[in-house]
């Protein structure tokens, strides 16, 4: 500890024996000098006697029980006081006596029994971060859940038979194969969703306005349907394409919807912000990079959320990005030294446990990445068009280096970078030669 003050060295930080305090900050239990919680105890001695009561622990039971597993991982927290906080909500005390005691069983599953709530998640990310429970796909499980209530809400079984072989057959089966790949499912997740329950409508609408069911379902019956509602009403298509190509529902077409416009930012709006998040301290150090990873290589939000901290890369000329399947992507100055400061002092690395964070935007959750929402909305509350900055990020891009290289050096596909090629007018004569 270093709680006295040395004026004669500018007012620095020094010992106890140095700055002549008498008094002993020793825990008596441990021995290690930091600061008293409670009785001459420190933070982490007081947070094993309390769970220890709380666990009902014996010391002749071993250290196989469920209980002593959770007593050693919530007191290997880098913060004990974080958990002696926790504790103090409401709920969570009798959610883990129930779990040391048996009366939950430990697994995934039987926490999916329990009520939703954020102690449940914060409980089951602490489990899994150390390795008391086993990993699991995170959304694709949210997913399973929705599905299954989102199933029972449906009454009518011309309706629900056919949605429920779509959502198991085609969306289900698609978000397992990938997340057994170890890719994101979250997008996917989100599309599958909304893709469900436009078709449950819409069958729903097609029930109730001309008494039909997919086998009788019309081509002007669709079209009517698009032709008056959202733009959102156009994601029944998929499930048409499916049906069609299982001979489960009749041949209709729906084409691709087309955006009216596509948001862009000019180069000069994207590189004023970029030169604000490079110079200004418009926000923290965590979302500035957030931001020029967005403004400088196009990535999106949900990539960046989702970024490890291996995927910075440290090499002789400089780091460098891995972000694609090509090579890793150089990182110019200023940006090279803000992301290793960032790197160097991310947030929320003490949470749960001392082993730190695999994540480059460590969450609050134990071995969970920052929620991709709460970065959409830090980065628009300072001013950031989202899918404006990608466009335009893209759009210069392409106009310095070919398209299929920016496609590989960023992740994107070759169908995508060469539209905004096509769509800066670039032609290949334009590209330096190497």
């Amino acid at each position: 500890m270093l709680p006295g003050r040395a004026p004669s060295h500018g007012d620095q930080p020094v010992c106890v024996d140095c700055a002549g305090i008498t008094q002993d900050y020793h825990c008596s239990r441990c021995g290690t000098e930091t600061e008293h919680y409670r009785q001459n105890t420190c933070a982490r001695c007081s947070l094993r006697d309390d769970l220890t009561v709380l666990f009902r622990v014996d010391d002749a039971q071993g250290s196989e029980t469920t209980a002593t597993k959770l007593l050693g991982a919530l007191c290997a927290a880098q913060r004990p006081e974080s958990i002696l906080t926790w504790l103090r909500k409401t709920g969570v005390r009798d959610l883990l006596q129930r779990l040391a005691t048996g009366e939950i069983p430990l697994s995934h599953e039987a926490l999916d029994q329990e009520p939703n709530s954020l102690r449940v998640e914060h409980l089951r990310s602490l489990l899994t971060h150390h390795k008391i429970l086993p990993n699991r796909d995170h959304y694709l499980a949210l997913f399973q859940r929705w599905l299954t209530s989102k199933l029972e809400d449906v009454d009518d079984a011309d309706i629900r038979r056919p949605v429920e072989s779509f959502a198991r057959w085609h969306h289900l089966r698609r978000i397992r194969s990938l997340s057994a790949d170890g890719k994101p499912t979250r997008g996917p997740v989100h599309s599958a969703k909304q893709e469900i329950t436009e078709t449950i409508k819409f069958l729903t609408w097609l029930r109730l306005t001309h008494g039909r069911t997919v086998a009788s379902c019309a081509q002007a019956d669709v079209d009517v349907w698009l032709a008056d509602g959202p733009t959102t009403r156009h994601a029944i298509r998929t499930f048409f394409v499916w049906a069609v190509k299982n001979r489960t529902g009749p041949n209709i077409t729906i084409g691709f919807r087309q955006a009216k416009t596509v948001p862009l930012l000019t180069q000069g709006q994207r590189l004023e912000m970029l030169k604000a998040c490079l110079t200004d301290n418009i926000d923290t150090l965590p979302y500035r990079v957030a931001a020029t990873l967005l403004l400088l290589y196009a990535q999106p939000v949900v990539n960046i959320a989702a970024m490890k901290s291996t995927d910075v890369i440290l090499t002789p000329d400089g780091p460098r990005l891995s972000l694609g399947e090509g090579d890793p992507a150089p990182v110019p100055e200023p940006f090279a030294t803000l992301l290793m400061e960032h790197l160097a002092s991310r947030p929320n690395m003490r949470t749960g446990s001392s082993t730190g964070s695999e994540w480059l935007f460590p969450g609050y959750r134990p071995g969970r990445h920052i929620h991709p929402n709460t970065l959409m909305q830090r980065l628009r509350e300072v001013g950031i068009n989202l899918l404006g900055a990608r466009n335009a990020a893209l759009r210069g891009l392409v106009t310095e280096v070919p398209a299929p290289i920016v496609a590989e050096m960023l992740g994107y596909s070759y169908q995508v970078t060469q539209k905004h090629a096509t769509a800066a007018a670039t032609p290949m004569s334009r590209y330096v030669a190497p």
